[in-house]
């Protein structure tokens, strides 16, 4: 299955994966290795939390690769009028405003302002103009979105 990612959220999961895998795997190794060296490996607590960390670790970049490899970037077209993957949108509801940015699922951040676009929202503004205005179900109710700008 195709995960969708803007060319920014791309390049973000690739520097991660480089991270990883040049800098954490060594940092983890040197762990092992220095915690392996205090003795009996079936009572110590610091090697099994080292191994505990690698296989978190190992299991991030598998995660990672396989985004990567399955990712299918979709560029935004500038001034293209509609709600789209990579918009950043102003939206009203309850006369504040709120800006969010549309992104892939493996991109999404809601603490950053980063929804995606497979969430109720998300769906809700896709494909959408300039003040047109959406209605979203949510655990509180229905909350209704007016688009006042797409970036």
């Amino acid at each position: 299955m195709s995960k969708y990612l803007t060319p920014e959220g791309l390049e973000k999961l690739k520097k991660e994966l480089n991270y990883l895998k040049k800098v954490k795997r060594k940092e983890i190794a040197e762990r092992l290795k220095q915690t392996a060296s205090l003795g009996d490996l079936s009572e110590n607590a610091a090697y099994d939390e080292a191994k505990e960390a690698q296989g978190f670790l190992e299991g991030r970049i598998l995660e990672l690769e396989e985004t990567i490899r399955g990712a299918e970037v979709v560029k935004k077209i500038d001034k293209a009028g509609w709600v789209q993957l990579g918009s950043t949108v102003i939206v009203s509801s309850n006369n504040e405003e709120e800006k969010f940015k549309v992104v892939g699922t493996a991109e999404a951040d809601s603490l950053n302002g980063k929804i995606s676009m497979d969430s109720p929202l998300g769906k809700a503004l896709l494909d959408k103009p300039v003040g047109a205005i959406v209605t979203v179900e949510t655990p509180n109710g229905k909350i209704k979105y007016k688009i006042i700008k797409i970036e």
